[in-house]
């Protein structure tokens, strides 16, 4: 953490207000935490008199302190973010959870603005976020699906960040349910199926009680199972909106690209055919489709050379991505990871291999360094 004096952001305090930021002692000791008040001017000047701290992480706006981290970092900022996310979706509605859920939800919009190719590397290698149960992970996939298809599709900002949120909060009532169904290897029990048949309606109920009040973004979460022309649930609806559309596409295919006990992910060249196949023309099918490409960041690949290795950036070719070569042609593995150009026909992809193919491990800051961003 780096820290600064109160008084240096004194602008930013106001008496009577909420906090914007957590206030430390010059020992970093917690004296008020974001969201408490500073009840007088007299208490204001005995913060600035002690040496009253701030985190200049909290102080910076987010998309800003995004956009000055050095590219190594970014991975780690993904990990933070994940946490702060868990802790805002879990056990809603709760104190807050708008304040919290807008807090954590600026950062991550802004990690994905500043670099699409590393959040599309998050949903399908789901690396870090140590807080972040199964249900989140899924929840958080499908937003940064739904975000970057809108963004593809021209989508006004606001409209972009409704669809994030949609995405981010449409299965809020059953996130224990998506991990104990996850980790179950026998078919859904009759409660369960229930549970997953109304859980449209219970999070739009969770949302309201947790104080959101945006009729939009309530009718996607309650619809976002509903399928245009009918078919769908909890009601069949036949006309079914943009935000509802859109959120049950991303969750259809992030789901695809996500492992279960009982099955692998999908191989993300698999997952397009199949969202083409089940939903053939749709603009938001494919968008999505090109978005992610045949070869995503976060796929694993073999080479022609018979060298594998992890998809770190999409090429401007969609069949010429950036990979970091993991293992040579023997499956020997090398001693660091090795960028590779695959528009050279010695180093072009191959074929898309499930990730148990590499026996290699190595952290994300690393793989996505060769990513040349």
């Amino acid at each position: 953490m780096n820290f600064t004096a109160l008084s240096f952001v004194r602008n930013r305090v106001q008496v009577g207000t909420p906090l914007p930021f957590n206030v430390r002692n010059a020992d970093r000791t917690l004296l008020l935490a974001r969201g408490q008040r500073v009840e007088s001017a007299a208490q204001l000047e005995s913060l600035f008199a002690r040496g009253a701290l701030v985190d200049l992480a909290e102080v910076v706006p987010a998309a800003e302190a995004v956009d000055r981290l050095p590219r190594e970092q970014l991975p780690r900022r993904w990990n933070a973010c994940l946490d702060r996310m868990a802790q805002a979706l879990q056990h809603a509605p709760h104190d807050e959870f708008r304040t919290a859920l807008d807090e954590a939800a600026t950062p991550v919009v802004a990690l994905i603005e500043r670099d699409p190719d590393l959040a599309i590397f998050q949903v399908l290698r789901n690396e870090g976020g140590s807080a972040a149960e199964y249900g989140v992970r899924r929840s958080l996939d499908s937003a940064i699906a739904a975000y970057l298809v809108a963004q593809r599709l021209g989508w006004d900002a606001d409209s972009m960040h409704k669809g994030f949120k949609v995405a981010l909060t449409m299965n809020v009532a059953m996130l224990e349910l998506q991990g104990v169904l996850a980790r179950q290897r026998t078919a859904p029990t009759p409660t369960q199926l229930q549970a997953l048949r109304s859980h449209p309606q219970r999070s739009r109920e969770v949302l309201e009680l947790a104080g959101i009040t945006d009729t939009d973004w309530l009718q996607a979460v309650e619809d976002h199972h509903e399928v245009e022309g009918g078919g769908g649930y909890p009601r069949g609806l036949s006309a079914v909106s943009d935000l509802a559309s859109l959120a049950r596409r991303a969750d259809t295919y992030t789901a695809k690209l996500a492992a279960r006990s009982h099955r692998d992910a999908l191989a993300a060249d698999v997952a397009g055919r199949q969202m083409f196949m089940q939903d053939p023309g749709h603009p938001m099918t494919a968008a999505l489709v090109k978005e992610f490409g045949i070869y995503p960041p976060g796929c694993a690949v073999r080479l022609a050379s018979g060298a594998t290795g992890i998809v770190v950036g999409r090429g401007e070719q969609m069949t010429a991505p950036v990979v970091a070569c993991l293992t040579d042609a023997d499956g020997t593995a090398l001693p660091a990871p090795e960028r590779r150009d695959t528009a050279l026909p010695q180093h072009r992809v191959v074929a898309v291999i499930g990730e148990r193919s590499i026996n290699v491990r190595v952290t994300a800051e690393k793989l996505m360094a060769l990513a040349g961003r």
